[in-house]
């Protein structure tokens, strides 16, 4: 403290500097208590996100532990999840960002397709926020989109020297399709024709599969309540739609 306000101090009425030393004892309390505070809740701010981040971690490990594990959580073993991660990395252009490995992304994605997890749920078993799981999910969804090229294999009839019991009676059949339902959530209003036979909101999706079992068309979008020929047909009516060339068939 500068002397003069000391001497100035010293000469005020004992009232008066009690009144002052009083003051200033508290505002420095405050001082002290505020500092502290914030110290504390940074710590423990810092001890929740380690916390999530380990709990994070051990969640994806497990996912990815063993084969077992793998083709239950996410519907396809750990070699297989192993390709797509390389393709969506290389070809599907989906990055890490951050602390969110691509792997996690990708689990995420693949844990709501295969349970039909809602956001709270991926919420709780990941440690992420709802933005941040809506977020990965629509980018690994856009990589996926991207990499139709390479997923989509052109189709080829089957020959006649075909050793494939299941197959050898099909000669220059193309492939096998079939529709299948999807539970999506869409607006209340749109659900009567999302509902399916069994009363279901889904959509109905037309896929096509050559004999190794390898995608050649799929088609998305449908409502539920749509019939397979009504979807078959406008497969084959749009001009990048599917094609049967003559003389070709499937079963």
């Amino acid at each position: 403290m500068d002397r003069r306000k000391l001497a100035a101090l010293l000469m005020l009425p004992n009232d008066k500097a009690l009144e002052y030393f009083c003051t200033c004892f508290i505002v420095v309390g405050f001082m002290y208590m505020y500092v502290a505070m914030r110290l504390r809740n940074d710590r423990g701010a810092r001890n929740r996100i380690n916390r999530n981040t380990e709990l994070r971690t051990s969640f994806v490990t497990s996912l990815l532990d063993n084969d077992v594990n793998c083709i239950s959580q996410l519907r396809m073993d750990r070699r297989t999840f192993g390709i797509l991660c390389q393709l969506l990395r290389h070809d599907g252009y989906v990055k890490r960002d951050g602390t969110v490995t691509l792997e996690e992304q990708v689990c995420i994605f693949l844990h709501i397709n295969a349970h039909h997890t809602k956001n709270g749920t991926i919420i709780t078993r990941f440690n992420r926020s709802g933005e941040t799981v809506s977020r990965y999910f629509d980018s690994v969804l856009n990589g996926v989109l991207r990499l139709h090229g390479t997923l989509l294999k052109h189709p080829e009839p089957v020959s006649d020297n075909c050793s494939d019991d299941r197959w050898k009676i099909f000669k220059n059949c193309l492939g096998a399709l079939d529709g299948t339902y999807i539970k999506v959530n869409v607006p209340e209003i749109d659900k009567p024709r999302y509902r399916t036979r069994k009363g279901e909101i889904a959509t109905n999706v037309l896929g096509v599969c050559n004999p190794n079992m390898e995608f050649i068309f799929v088609l998305p979008g449908w409502e539920g309540s749509a019939s397979d020929s009504r979807v078959l047909r406008d497969a084959l009516s749009r001009p990048n739609g599917l094609k049967v060339s003559t003389g070709k068939s499937n079963p």
